[in-house]
């Protein structure tokens, strides 16, 4: 792993995927792709990484649009050096315009693929899809099924499946690794996290609910509630990327025992100190209660991340199992982090609330 062009930059996942390149791969020079009006983010950042900042270039691009954006030399420098991709560029939150979606997780992916066509030193493309592409498919599902007849939730889930089939149509020709992470949420050695929306939300709702408002469970609560914390992901992630076996697979980033939705909002009530309420909600008056607009503290995009807290899928991850064995990167268990996530969540809210933002006030839209 010599040079490594990253897309999504700087992203929740992408901030993090450089940091951890730059600190495991010594020799590893990084070029992140950045939206123009996020180029001023993206620099900060970088300067925060001391010395390894060397090893670093930024382009303002966008991977929906024709050569990324990119200017002649910029495109032939890529196609020249680069060994490895990182793409994480999609547009991730909840409830946006049906065409941004299909521009970016569709064409966006595309146009990544035909850059790649072109790198005479590539050895790996490493795709960012979720376990989501199965749409409203319950019961177990296994990292080598894709097309399975069913439908989608929401413009996200189908235009990430249907960007993932063009990816699988390209492993003929390329080598591919594809990556479906589940709910990621912060970091589980600090509960650092930078954005509470989107799918992401979700996972922060279960989160810190409890802390302020015990809110009753939305729905029976018996389905499995997989979520992985940023940092799992990011070590799957690049030691999937150095496999030669990995190539021309895909891999379920999950936790292989996930606990109900019920059990981890009890763990985290507990945790918290507060009591449940004996009342539950269905899962329809609860989607319609998170619509009301005294409830201020959530909006739309939580209520249609509920659909996922009811849902009755369990992600296989047998490949990911077996190639990560041996390498030391396992998936903790919530309980052994959750703390983490309370404490850095309720801080960060509080900041919020009092004007003292550390959190952006909306996502990049490129939310890797």
């Amino acid at each position: 792993m010599k040079n490594v062009f990253v897309t999504g930059f700087p992203g929740f996942i992408g901030k993090r995927l450089a940091a951890r390149l730059l600190t495991e791969k010594p020799r590893t020079t990084l070029t992140l792709l950045v939206q123009e009006k996020f180029l001023s983010d993206a620099r900060q950042y970088v300067k925060t990484l001391g010395d390894k900042a060397e090893r670093v270039k930024v382009v303002a691009g966008d991977v929906a649009k024709m050569d990324l954006g990119l200017s002649g030399p910029e495109i032939e420098a890529l196609c020249e050096h680069t060994t490895h991709v990182f793409h994480l560029a999609a547009i991730q939150y909840l409830g946006g315009p049906g065409g941004d979606y299909e521009r970016v997780n569709v064409g966006g992916t595309r146009n990544m693929l035909m850059l790649a066509q072109e790198m005479k030193k590539l050895t790996r493309f490493v795709h960012f899809s979720t376990c989501y592409v199965s749409g409203d498919r319950i019961g177990v599902i296994t990292e080598d099924e894709l097309d399975c007849g069913q439908t989608f939730r929401n413009p996200y889930e189908e235009t990430k499946y249907r960007a993932e089939k063009i990816v699988r149509a390209a492993m003929e020709r390329l080598p591919i690794t594809v990556l479906r992470p589940s709910i990621v949420v912060g970091d589980s050695a600090t509960g650092e996290i930078d954005r509470f929306d989107g799918v992401y939300g979700m996972g922060i709702l279960i989160v810190t609910s409890p802390i302020g408002v015990p809110l009753p469970l939305p729905g029976a609560g018996i389905a499995p509630l997989n979520v992985v914390p940023v940092d799992f992901v990011t070590r799957a992630a690049i030691a999937l990327s150095v496999r030669k076996e990995a190539a021309g697979k895909t891999f379920h980033l999950v936790d292989p025992n996930p606990l109900s939705t019920r059990h981890v909002y009890e763990l985290i009530a507990k945790r918290a100190g507060k009591k449940l309420p004996r009342v539950r909600l269905s899962y329809g008056i609860a989607k319609r209660l998170l619509r009301m607009p005294v409830i201020e503290r959530f909006s739309r995009r939580q209520a249609q991340a509920l659909d996922y807290l009811n849902h009755l899928a369990i992600y296989n991850c047998a490949n990911t199992l077996e190639h990560l064995d041996g390498s030391g990167v396992l998936c903790p268990r919530i309980d052994t982090y959750v703390d983490k996530l309370m404490n850095y969540a309720s801080k960060a809210l509080r900041q919020r609330q009092t004007g003292r933002r550390t959190l952006p006030a909306r996502a990049d839209p490129y939310d890797r």
